[in-house]
């Protein structure tokens, strides 16, 4: 079995459960075809009435998928989307998981992605994204700094800390694969001071010189840098003020994921941290816009009330 098929089977059995018998649909498109036909194989060889389909890639991340295919999503008991845009902030995918569909959701993941990062040791990743999980949710007060200028406070008090542990085998239940990571939604309008971003953003890739944000009243106010900071820049002026919002303190928590440029793995890497700016409605804060986009900062330090839980981007729990 090649590695690509030994990733896919993780997904299949270790991080959805996916049982003899149980209806799975794999939601592909032309661009993550290769990924989406692994998938679809290991939930046929697990015994699952295995259906995939491929619809026209979406024009942005978070675009409804067709009708015919949110009702499939809703009816089935395991979905698994390898997409071009993500489907994971869709009207669909909430419904479905209403439903009780049990869910991961890996948008613009390629082959090499998948060998690399499906494979991982889940219950332990599962087991340091709980724990990074629930430091965030005790918390009142977090501190992020790097040695290239980044200072941001901000308030995390009555917020609630989230793992992304990868193991998506209870009913209802929702995640991105791969997975790793624990993040929270900073309290409006309490982040203030820089963040410089050295690493990767989502819908630029890897950075060729950091993108400096001037912070206020929980907004990025001032973006400073080269290329990177006029490409964000371009892609934040459609949303007003709410597009520039802190929306997202994030901490990787996979040591097989590397910095690719491509976010659905930059930010799951191990000994980073990740600040997204946008909407933040789904996991706990009041921000509804229509963008969310990810800035990974490496070798960060990271305090939550004091206490130092990542040095230099090493981990201290």
């Amino acid at each position: 079995m090649d590695r690509l098929a030994l990733g896919a089977r993780t997904a299949v059995r270790e991080c959805l459960g996916v049982k003899a018998g149980e209806q799975v649909v794999v939601i592909t498109d032309a661009g993550t075809r290769e990924v989406g036909v692994s998938l679809w194989e290991q939930a046929r060889e697990a015994g699952a009435e295995a259906i995939l389909v491929e619809i026209i890639p979406r024009s942005v991340h978070g675009e409804e998928p067709p009708a015919v295919v949110a009702e499939l999503m809703r009816i089935s008991d395991v979905v698994l989307a390898p997409t071009s845009k993500s489907l994971s902030h869709t009207k669909a995918r909430r419904e479905a998981n209403a439903a009780g569909t049990r869910i991961a959701t890996l948008p613009t993941i390629t082959a090499d992605i998948a060998e690399r990062t499906l494979e991982a040791d889940y219950a332990a990743i599962a087991r340091l994204s709980e724990q990074v999980a629930a430091v965030l949710s005790e918390g009142k007060k977090a501190r992020l700094t790097t040695a290239l200028g980044t200072d941001l406070s901000m308030d995390i008090e009555g917020r609630q800390g989230e793992p992304d542990t990868g193991l998506y085998t209870e009913s209802g239940a929702f995640g991105n694969l791969p997975a790793g990571e624990a993040y929270i939604a900073p309290v409006e309008g309490t982040a203030s001071g820089v963040a410089v971003i050295d690493g990767a953003i989502a819908g630029i890739g890897l950075l060729d010189e950091p993108v400096r944000l001037v912070v206020e009243n929980g907004y990025a106010i001032k973006i400073e840098g080269g290329a990177g900071a006029r490409q964000l820049e371009e892609m934040l002026a459609p949303f007003g003020s709410e597009g520039r919002n802190i929306a997202e303190l994030g901490i990787g928590t996979n040591d097989r994921a590397r910095l690719t440029g491509i976010i659905l793995e930059d930010e799951k890497v191990l000994g980073t941290v990740h600040l997204a700016l946008g909407n933040n409605a789904s996991f706990g804060g009041k921000v509804t816009v229509g963008i969310h986009l990810d800035g990974i900062l490496t070798k960060p330090t990271l305090e939550v009330d004091g206490r130092v839980i990542m040095r230099e981007g090493e981990l201290t729990l």
